[in-house]
């Protein structure tokens, strides 16, 4: 059986004031009504129930996780005591899916991107599910066709053709995040895509690959797994989970593993990475200002403004810029300029205002 894995971790620092350490990214809200976890959830439903759908989150967003997808068993929240990457969190992931079902195949994707149409997402994992039918070790990766040379993602080279007719290769190669000038070379060659880390894969082929091509990892996790489902699970994980290494999937297995395919992806696909995000999420008005909230501005041009509706932000001669407000800060900030928010935060942190984060 398919089983959707959705990890849910992250801090989306880039996210601040509105992504807090309490309240990160995944709880926010960008478009309708639905967080960005609950439209992942929602995402993959009717095509995997929920049943079968597992959050892999911090044991301090436990109850909040619950909260917003209490459709998805409370067990099937599995919590990490710290972070340690991609590679540990897939995992124990694995490993609890195998307790469950000794079949279990898993789509594993993170909980803070926005993909359009679901339906074209779930045919999308179905095709890969029927790959794995073919080649049952297979490693199945989307590549989103750049639609702009990207420098934030990271590239997936497409090498030979499996079946170019339903947009599937064999992995050539993987490329980190580039600069200007060679990213647009990869949008130029068409023979790029953007990895969005959504992978399709056997829990039992990715947990036998992490112990091959990383063995201390594999010793790792296999310790840990002994204790699944025992009274001594908690212990367990939280004495030895913070000792696994920290490395992504990507590394740990991906650039090492033989049967490496990428799938074109058929969905529209954005990493929500920035505020600059709302500017393709959201019309903007007749001045190119991005507006979710209370605004009254003038001779104010390309702006991103967000705030709440009874708060009122008024502007007086600003030109791209990014203004957040919420109850406890707010940012103000020139647009290309986001990447500096971890900067801002250490020095909140080293002033002693750590209550703000």
């Amino acid at each position: 059986m398919l089983h959707a894995v959705i990890m849910a971790g992250g801090s989306g620092t880039r996210f601040w004031p509105q992504s807090r350490r309490a309240l990160p990214k995944q709880f926010l809200t960008f478009q309708g009504s639905r967080t960005l976890l609950q439209e992942t959830a929602a995402r993959c439903q009717p095509a995997i129930d929920a049943e079968r759908i597992w959050i892999v989150t911090g044991a301090a967003l436990a109850a909040e996780t619950r909260r917003q997808v209490p459709e998805v068993a409370p067990e099937h929240v599995l919590l990490e005591p710290c972070g340690r990457n991609t590679a540990p969190c897939v995992g124990l992931a694995a490993m609890s899916l195998l307790a469950a079902d000794p079949q279990a195949r898993m789509v594993v994707m993170p909980a803070d991107h926005v993909i359009a149409p679901a339906s074209a997402f779930q045919q999308a994992f179905a095709r890969a599910a029927a790959i794995l039918d073919e080649h049952p070790r297979a490693l199945v990766l989307f590549g989103v066709k750049p639609s702009y040379p990207s420098t934030s993602f990271g590239y997936i080279e497409r090498g030979a053709a499996v079946d170019a007719a339903a947009g599937l290769y064999r992995v050539g190669s993987f490329r980190e995040k580039p600069d200007a000038a060679t990213a647009g070379r990869y949008v130029e060659s068409g023979s790029y895509y953007w990895n969005c880390g959504i992978f399709v894969w056997g829990a039992r082929t990715i947990l036998e690959l992490l112990g091959q091509h990383e063995p201390e990892l594999g010793v790792g996790l296999s310790a840990l797994g002994k204790h699944l489902n025992t009274p001594g699970w908690n212990a367990a994980l939280d004495e030895q989970f913070p000792k696994l290494k920290s490395i992504s999937i990507d590394y740990a297995v991906l650039e090492r593993a033989e049967e490496v395919y990428v799938l074109e992806a058929p969905f529209g696909w954005d990493d929500v990475g920035s505020w600059q995000a709302l500017e393709r999420l959201k019309p903007a008005d007749a001045q190119g200002n991005t507006v979710d909230g209370t605004f009254v501005g003038v001779d104010t041009r390309g702006c991103i403004i967000r705030g709440q509706a009874d708060h009122l932000i008024a502007t007086l001669g600003m030109e791209n810029c990014i203004i957040v407000q919420t109850p406890h800060a707010t940012l103000v900030t020139q647009k290309g300029n986001e990447e500096a928010v971890r900067q801002l935060i250490k020095a909140i942190e080293q002033q002693g205002l750590e209550r703000f984060l």
